[in-house]
């Protein structure tokens, strides 16, 4: 009876932390500090040193489920993420993501040697595991502001908060099988394309199997369908590591050839898999806040602050400008990407694995617990500094472009196989033809229904007699066949 109090008191624990994490969520967004930090401010406050008194140490524990949360993140970050965006990028956005980062990683094993006096392998394991960053906060910046980025920004931010993850957790494991004697240098040069290459490969035929899977089996329940996710999400990850790979990179990939293909209950899929990235998102950050006991920062507050300023001025830069040096992003667009080098929680969970990895050596541990330490320091300064002033370069630059807040349709459509329509929105400007007529002069095709328009920030259900505004937004429904011949009906002819 006694244990099953505990196990009550534990859940209703964890329960009562996931709850403080979304509120603060919430007020992260009122005082314009990434959502991460706030959370892990909550994990913080409940451990050892806070109110909470919380002992948690465990740091196997907390990798395991930081892998885990990682995993789930990933996929979900390349199931959103848009082929057709991307792929204008795909060059400088593969660049960015593996020269860049070892750019960055040596850099900062450089300045780690030479100003801190560190063993010049912890110093590159150092480099490594920060060399990763966070785009999914530089997004909350722009989203809690309501301003998009101009041009390519989003694309390429967007695959190299995806594709980043798996170079630094490369060179992290690298590392630390140097530093153990388990494997020699010069085997990075045929190791890093291989594990990068069949990830890549071993995700995108899981993704493509999944999606004719999917389209093809006709389960009796609606349910099974989002737990095939799950599973998709497991295999990938493993099959992956079964074959030499990067699991990280498999299940990113993975979760871009999804989230560009056609099946049934796509976007509820899709819908899933956000909540349960969030989910992860909010165990990960809270765990890695009850790890830390911020008295044991204190003693890094000077080469901290030092480290994330000379990342944030010279590694930062230095790594982007040499990727995209033969890219068409003009100066201004690369100094903005330079900025939005945020780190989150990726380089403080790359962290633990030295700390996992060494737990058999003491004095090898030692180092790994002061970088990660160290780390947990960095990030906190860089969200801080690059958080409050990433919004303001953004405008200065002029890179910024103000939004709207967009309400959410009180109806969503599902594709079930039931029906081979697609969903469609098309915004009426100034000079489309659609403009001042009524819905039954346009002579739609049969296979065509205009059933909601935004107006206003109000949602109105059209008659045929409806007449159509400027900055009307019509959501249809449409048959792909017919789409060419709809397209024009509403769309300006230099936008077609």
């Amino acid at each position: 009876m006694v244990e099953d109090l505990h196990i009550f008191h534990s859940v209703a624990l964890i329960s009562l932390l996931l709850f403080l994490g979304i509120f603060a969520s919430k007020i992260s967004s009122w005082i314009k500090i990434p959502t991460l930090l706030m959370i892990m401010l909550v994990g913080m406050l409940a451990g050892t040193d806070g109110l909470g008194k919380i002992p948690f140490r465990d740091f196997t524990e907390a990798a395991h489920l930081g892998t885990l949360a990682l995993l789930f993140i990933l996929f979900s970050g390349g199931y959103d993420t848009n082929w057709k965006s991307i792929r204008k990028v795909i060059v400088p956005g593969t660049l960015l993501c593996t020269v860049g980062v070892a750019c960055t990683a040596v850099l900062v094993a450089l300045f780690a040697v030479w100003y801190m006096k560190m063993d010049w392998r912890f110093g590159l394991l150092l480099g490594s595991v920060i060399s990763s960053t966070d785009a999914a906060a530089v997004f909350s910046i722009f989203q809690s502001e309501s301003t998009a980025l101009k041009g390519n920004l989003r694309p390429i931010l967007e695959m190299e908060s995806g594709s980043n993850d798996p170079m630094a957790a490369f060179l992290t494991f690298f590392v630390i099988f140097q530093i153990l004697g388990e494997s020699s240098w010069w085997s990075i040069f045929y190791e890093m394309p291989l594990q990068i290459g069949v990830g890549a490969l071993v995700g995108f035929l899981v993704g493509r199997y999944t999606a004719h899977l999917i389209n093809h089996v006709k389960l009796d329940f609606d349910g099974l369908y989002y737990v095939i996710g799950v599973a998709t999400v497991l295999l990938s990850y493993s099959l992956t590591e079964i074959c030499h790979g990067n699991g990280f990179m498999g299940v990113y990939v993975c979760g871009v050839t999804l989230g560009n293909s056609h099946f049934i209950y796509k976007h509820g899929l899709g819908r899933f898999h956000d909540g349960l990235a969030w989910l992860m998102q909010l165990a990960l950050f809270l765990t890695l806040g009850l790890l830390v006991n911020p008295s044991d920062l204190k003693e890094y507050w000077l080469s901290g602050t030092l480290l994330v300023f000379f990342l944030i001025l010279i590694a930062r830069p230095a790594s982007v400008f040499v990727s995209l040096c033969f890219s068409r992003f003009n100066f201004r667009e690369k100094l903005l990407i330079s900025c939005g080098g945020i780190r989150g929680a990726a380089p403080i969970l790359l962290s633990l694995y030295p700390v996992v990895s060494f737990g058999h050596n003491p004095e090898l541990q030692k180092q790994a617990i002061q970088n990660f330490n160290l780390v947990f320091f960095a990030v906190i300064w860089s969200v801080l500094i690059q958080g409050k002033t990433l919004m303001k370069l953004a405008k200065w630059l002029k890179l910024g472009v103000a939004t709207k807040t967009v309400p959410r349709p009180p109806l969503e459509f599902e594709e079930t196989g039931l029906s081979t329509s697609q969903m469609y929105e098309f915004v009426i400007t100034e000079d489309s033809p659609a403009l001042h007529k009524p819905i039954k002069e346009l002579e739609l095709p049969e296979n065509v229904l205009v059933y909601l328009i935004r107006r206003d920030g109000v949602f109105i259900v059209p008659r045929g007699k409806t007449v159509i505004q400027a900055e009307d937004a019509l959501l249809m429904l449409i048959e792909p066949s017919v789409a060419p011949i709809v397209e024009p009906l509403f769309l300006p002819k230099a936008a077609e």
